[in-house]
């Protein structure tokens, strides 16, 4: 006996954590006759967006007097028991439902069959998979739309259609491949995971017509890919990015440092849509504080490779960002920002009022003796100095024999090649270098925490 539950969802929004149910449908089927049915409004404690509202035909005065879901849960936990779950697209439904179960304080699984996916193996000519496509497509009408029990009896409808168009043998056989392969994207061929190393590199999802949406690194691609689709149903982000996915690629590297590189300036280069730290850029600035002068000065462009003979503090991807990492520094150590160059005015500062400036300000401690402190507090942002004369190559070799070098020179991530006698490392070799804070970080860490992991060969 083969229990199946058609159920749909309508909700305040698209976020499974943060928008609410607003209206449950579930249709109870064995061996293909509905056998009961549980629908309900619901209510769900928080206003009913007014686009949400014209789309379903549910709004605040429809829903008031409704049970909150924490009033429904423990029923409905009951009557969804043993049936498989039955929904179009059921990444969302399934993951609104077992987040709203666990506001509730109830643990909900079920397993999972989605009738999106399941058009798009019999039909995978079709470009249209969405449920008025399909019913439309196949001649089925009369179903309230965008309403709950409308749309889960539509999928009754569809379900029962294909059941007869394909046979219930070819039905079941690609709903045992979908539960074997129930977290994968809608919109992404299985087949395109097949050869997903579990090996270091850097993967690439693709949305509509090839838009990057995500670069990502791992030491193993396979788990860290699949990590993603198994994420969407607890976090909005990982949701909203799933549900976009068409396409993936990668590239493997020797290790951790080839793809910490390679994912930074992919990521720059293509600006896929769901990255944001790596992404951003700007105009670099860092701290400088010669000898000679009274106070630190903000520097920007060429002085930022690391080149012997300038002595830097920090990297930073604005100006404002330097100055509150200075403050603090002040804060901290009892600086003065005034002395700092932070503020102006004469007499004593105001942090020197709240008592957290030793008075540099105000004659109470020298000068001198102030900047040694800033000087030494200061240390802590130094900019380490390139180590060696010019280009390097970082060797990096994975315990099954791949191996590659990393070419970079003051700092400045160059690209990667297999072999040193490769005729593109003379191309790679010429480029200009451009200072990079990401992959400053990324090499000033391997080279601190790492480095006995890593071939170095000087190239100059």
């Amino acid at each position: 006996m083969t229990t199946l539950i058609f159920l749909d969802l309508e909700t305040t929004g698209t976020r499974t954590t943060r928008d609410r149910i607003t209206e449950i449908a579930a249709l109870k089927v064995v061996n293909g006759r509905e056998v009961d049915r549980f629908v309900s409004l619901v209510d769900p404690g928080m206003p009913i967006p007014a686009h949400i509202c014209r789309l379903t035909g549910i709004d605040d005065a429809l829903v008031a007097g409704a049970p909150r879901f924490e009033q429904l849960a423990g029923e409905l936990y009951e009557w969804l028991q043993e049936g498989c779950l039955v929904a179009h697209n059921a990444r969302f439904d399934y993951g609104f439902l077992r987040n709203a179960f666990e506001r509730a304080g109830w643990r909900f699984t079920a397993p999972t069959l989605c009738t999106l996916k399941l058009s798009r193996r019999l039909a995978p000519h079709e470009r249209h998979h969405n449920l008025d496509a399909l019913l439309t497509r196949h001649g089925l009408g009369g179903y309230p739309r965008h309403r709950a029990e409308g749309d889960a009896r539509a999928m009754l409808a569809l379900w029962q259609h294909w059941q007869a168009q394909h046979g219930s043998e070819h039905i079941d056989t690609l709903c045992a491949a979908q539960r074997r392969q129930a977290s994968l994207p809608t919109h992404l061929d299985p087949g395109a995971l097949q050869s997903l190393p579990s090996r270091p590199g850097v993967y690439l999802f693709y949305g509509h017509n090839r838009l990057p949406l995500y670069v990502g690194k791992s030491v193993n691609l396979r788990a860290r890919v699949l990590g993603h689709f198994n994420a969407d149903r607890r976090s909005d982000r990982e949701m909203r990015l799933v549900q976009q996915i068409q396409d993936i690629d990668w590239q493997e590297t020797a290790g951790d440092l080839g793809a910490q590189l390679l994912e930074a300036r992919l990521v720059k280069t293509l600006m896929p849509i769901m990255n944001r730290q790596l992404r951003r850029q700007g105009r670099l600035v860092s701290w400088q504080w010669p000898a000679a002068d009274a106070c630190p000065t903000l520097v920007t462009g060429d002085a930022l490779d690391g080149r012997p003979g300038t002595t830097l503090y920090g990297v930073f991807r604005h100006p404002r960002e330097a100055r509150l990492a200075l403050k603090q520094i002040a804060e901290n150590a009892a600086l003065c920002p005034r002395r700092l160059g932070l503020e102006a005015g004469k007499g004593p500062c105001f942090s020197h009022q709240l008592g957290r400036c030793s008075g540099a300000c105000c004659g109470k401690e020298p000068p001198a003796a102030h900047d040694a402190r800033a000087r030494e507090a200061l240390e802590r942002l130094r900019i380490m100095h390139w180590p060696w004369p010019g280009r390097v190559a970082f060797g990096e070799q994975h315990p099954e024999g791949m191996h590659q070098w990393h070419l970079v020179d003051h700092w400045c991530y160059l690209g990667s090649l297999s072999d040193l006698g490769d005729a593109s490392l003379d191309t790679l070799a010429s480029q200009p270098p451009q200072f990079d804070v990401d992959t400053y970080r990324i090499l000033s860490r391997f080279i601190h925490r790492d480095a006995e992991q890593l071939e170095v060969r000087p190239l100059d």
